[in-house]
């Protein structure tokens, strides 16, 4: 399980270091990325996170709030190739990431600008250790019935990583089978699919592919 303490010692950007030099970033290029996305940023005061992954279970932020939250325009998509932390080199998985189209639903956390700094840069570190998706801005609908700008990361189309085919049949059989130290990638989909569960959160998508790696030689710990 990924903790706050792996971030802010390092030893989360260890796992990574077996990747080819020219696909792992340094510290100094995330704070950048961190940097020039906060400059761009339409509004000022305090933000919102939009959470669809582990953000959602784990979210590991020091936020004022969370709601539930919906973005249009997105989905959810396994189509990121996964060499570390619940895959290796050899056995490589899925990562979820968002792709253009449909909408999601998740869970929004509200940092404050008090703490955005040292926060964000934790988040950065646990999202952009490959620089394997975008951070944008964008408007999400929240549970009150309000707007808001936010901050999510979508997949990043161009990188080395990213998997044009992310259908059930193409992702489960290496799901299934990828583990690294935090644990195994079907432990995620699991995972994933209980927080949505919880927060009543129904995505077809997850679900078909819960369903399919029950079927894997894989047993889901439930």
């Amino acid at each position: 399980m990924l903790t706050k303490n792996l971030l802010t010692s390092g030893a989360y950007l260890d796992n990574f270091k077996e990747l080819p030099e020219n696909i792992l970033w340094s510290l100094d290029r995330i704070e950048k990325s961190m940097r020039e996305t906060m400059k761009e940023r339409p509004d000022r005061g305090d933000f919102w996170v939009f959470g669809y992954g582990s953000l959602i279970w784990n979210p590991l932020l020091n936020f004022a709030e969370q709601q539930a939250a919906k973005l249009l325009g997105w989905h959810r998509s396994f189509c990121l190739r996964l060499l570390a932390n619940r895959a290796t080199l050899d056995k490589p998985g899925r990562m979820l990431a968002l792709k253009s189209g449909g909408r999601t639903e998740g869970i929004a956390f509200r940092l404050t600008e008090q703490v955005a700094e040292e926060e964000l840069i934790l988040l950065w570190v646990r999202e952009m250790a490959t620089g394997v998706y975008r951070p944008i801005w964008t408007t999400i609908s929240l549970k009150d019935g309000s707007e808001a700008t936010a901050l999510v990361f979508i997949a990043e189309p161009t990188h080395p990583f990213f998997e044009a085919d992310a259908t059930v049949a193409a992702i489960a059989g290496c799901i299934a089978s990828a583990e690294g130290p935090l644990g195994s990638n079907a432990d995620y989909v699991q995972r994933l699919h209980h927080a949505l569960s919880e927060n009543g959160i129904v995505d077809e998508y997850v679900e078909v592919l819960f369903t399919e790696l029950g079927r894997q030689p894989y047993e889901l710990v439930m």
